[in-house]
């Protein structure tokens, strides 16, 4: 195994679950869970794949994987703010539609090749001793933004106003009313902020680091891994950057453990054979699972510090919008 080459990978892969799930982070801080993740990255990976095909502009087809993933996630926050709907079952809901949508409309895509995102090497950065093939070469311009994308996410959450009033809708949703806040309008715009980030990290897959249409493999489940990175995150965007990379690392490093390689001149001793390799693949999914289950756990979401008002329908008195 090489470990610059798994780190590299890790990046790339790991900049799809750093998008979908800082997006997560957005709309859960804001109070309104939504596991319909996996579908708007699939409609967003179809949406930006056909686009891109259709105008020979990647950049158009960014956009439109962009819009497509909000306007999905804009269904969830109809029945979910509007219509005070159980959250959980929405979202899951919203996965089906999302899937469904995008099987019907992307079918005739497999096997095309439209303009993707462009990849390059950071110019002195990318010459620097491990660091430099890691981090600054060859990579997709999506996964550069990541780096500061994170931070940034980070900073307007915990540092500016914007991001306390953010944090006061999901966890004093009253509260913040009473100061003001429109606790309605918020939770609307950061849902749709979510489903943006959705959208892109589909297109982050499809246009980026696996190109191509491939149904619903497109996505594999990385949408899930999303949701479960966000609780293991504790609800911060650095520390889902730095899982989404882990994650992405991991993945990689078991698919060079199931052949065999050469280490220091010997065969990998590490080598395992695919039948083992095919549990290993279960790992990251085995890990959402279990954090699934704690997030289902209000007391074990407080312990993990969860917005309070997370899965609560806000009412204002008797007035609702």
């Amino acid at each position: 195994m090489n470990p610059i080459i798994i780190l590299h990978a890790g990046l790339a892969t790991g900049t799809i679950l750093l998008f979908a799930a800082i997006g997560e982070i957005f709309s859960e801080r804001a109070g309104i869970l939504n596991l319909g993740v996996e579908g708007m990255m699939l409609m967003g990976a179809m949406a930006g794949f056909s686009t891109s095909l259709a105008t020979g502009n990647v950049w158009f087809g960014l956009l439109a994987a962009i819009l497509a993933g909000g306007a999905l996630s804009l269904a969830h926050g109809l029945v979910t703010i509007h219509f005070q709907a159980d959250q959980v079952v929405s979202g899951l809901s919203l996965t089906f539609l999302g899937t469904g949508l995008a099987l019907v409309l992307g079918e005739g895509l497999t096997g095309k090749n439209p303009p993707l995102v462009p990849s390059f090497d950071i110019p002195l950065l990318a010459s620097i001793p491990f660091v430099g093939p890691v981090f600054f070469t060859n990579h997709s311009l999506l996964v550069y933004v990541g780096y500061f994308f994170a931070p940034l996410a980070w900073y307007y959450i915990f540092k500016t106003r914007p991001g306390m009033h953010l944090r006061a809708v999901g966890e004093k949703p009253e509260a913040a009313d009473t100061m003001g806040i429109n606790v309605y309008r918020l939770r609307y715009l950061y849902v749709f902020v979510g489903g943006c980030l959705a959208g892109l990290a589909g297109a982050t897959i499809s246009l980026s680091v696996s190109p191509g249409w491939y149904s619903t493999q497109t996505t594999s489940g990385q949408g899930w891994i999303a949701v479960g990175l966000v609780i293991f995150a504790q609800w911060n965007p650095l520390q889902a950057a730095l899982g989404g990379y882990l994650f992405g690392a991991l993945r990689r490093g078991i698919l060079d453990l199931q052949g065999p390689s050469k280490l220091l001149g010997m065969t990998n001793p590490l080598y395992i054979n695919s039948n083992f390799g095919f549990f290993l693949q279960m790992t990251p999914y085995i890990l959402t699972i279990v954090a699934l289950i704690l997030g289902s756990r209000a007391a074990a979401r407080k312990r993990l510090g969860s917005p309070a008002a997370l899965g609560v329908p806000y009412i204002r008195g008797e007035r609702g919008l």
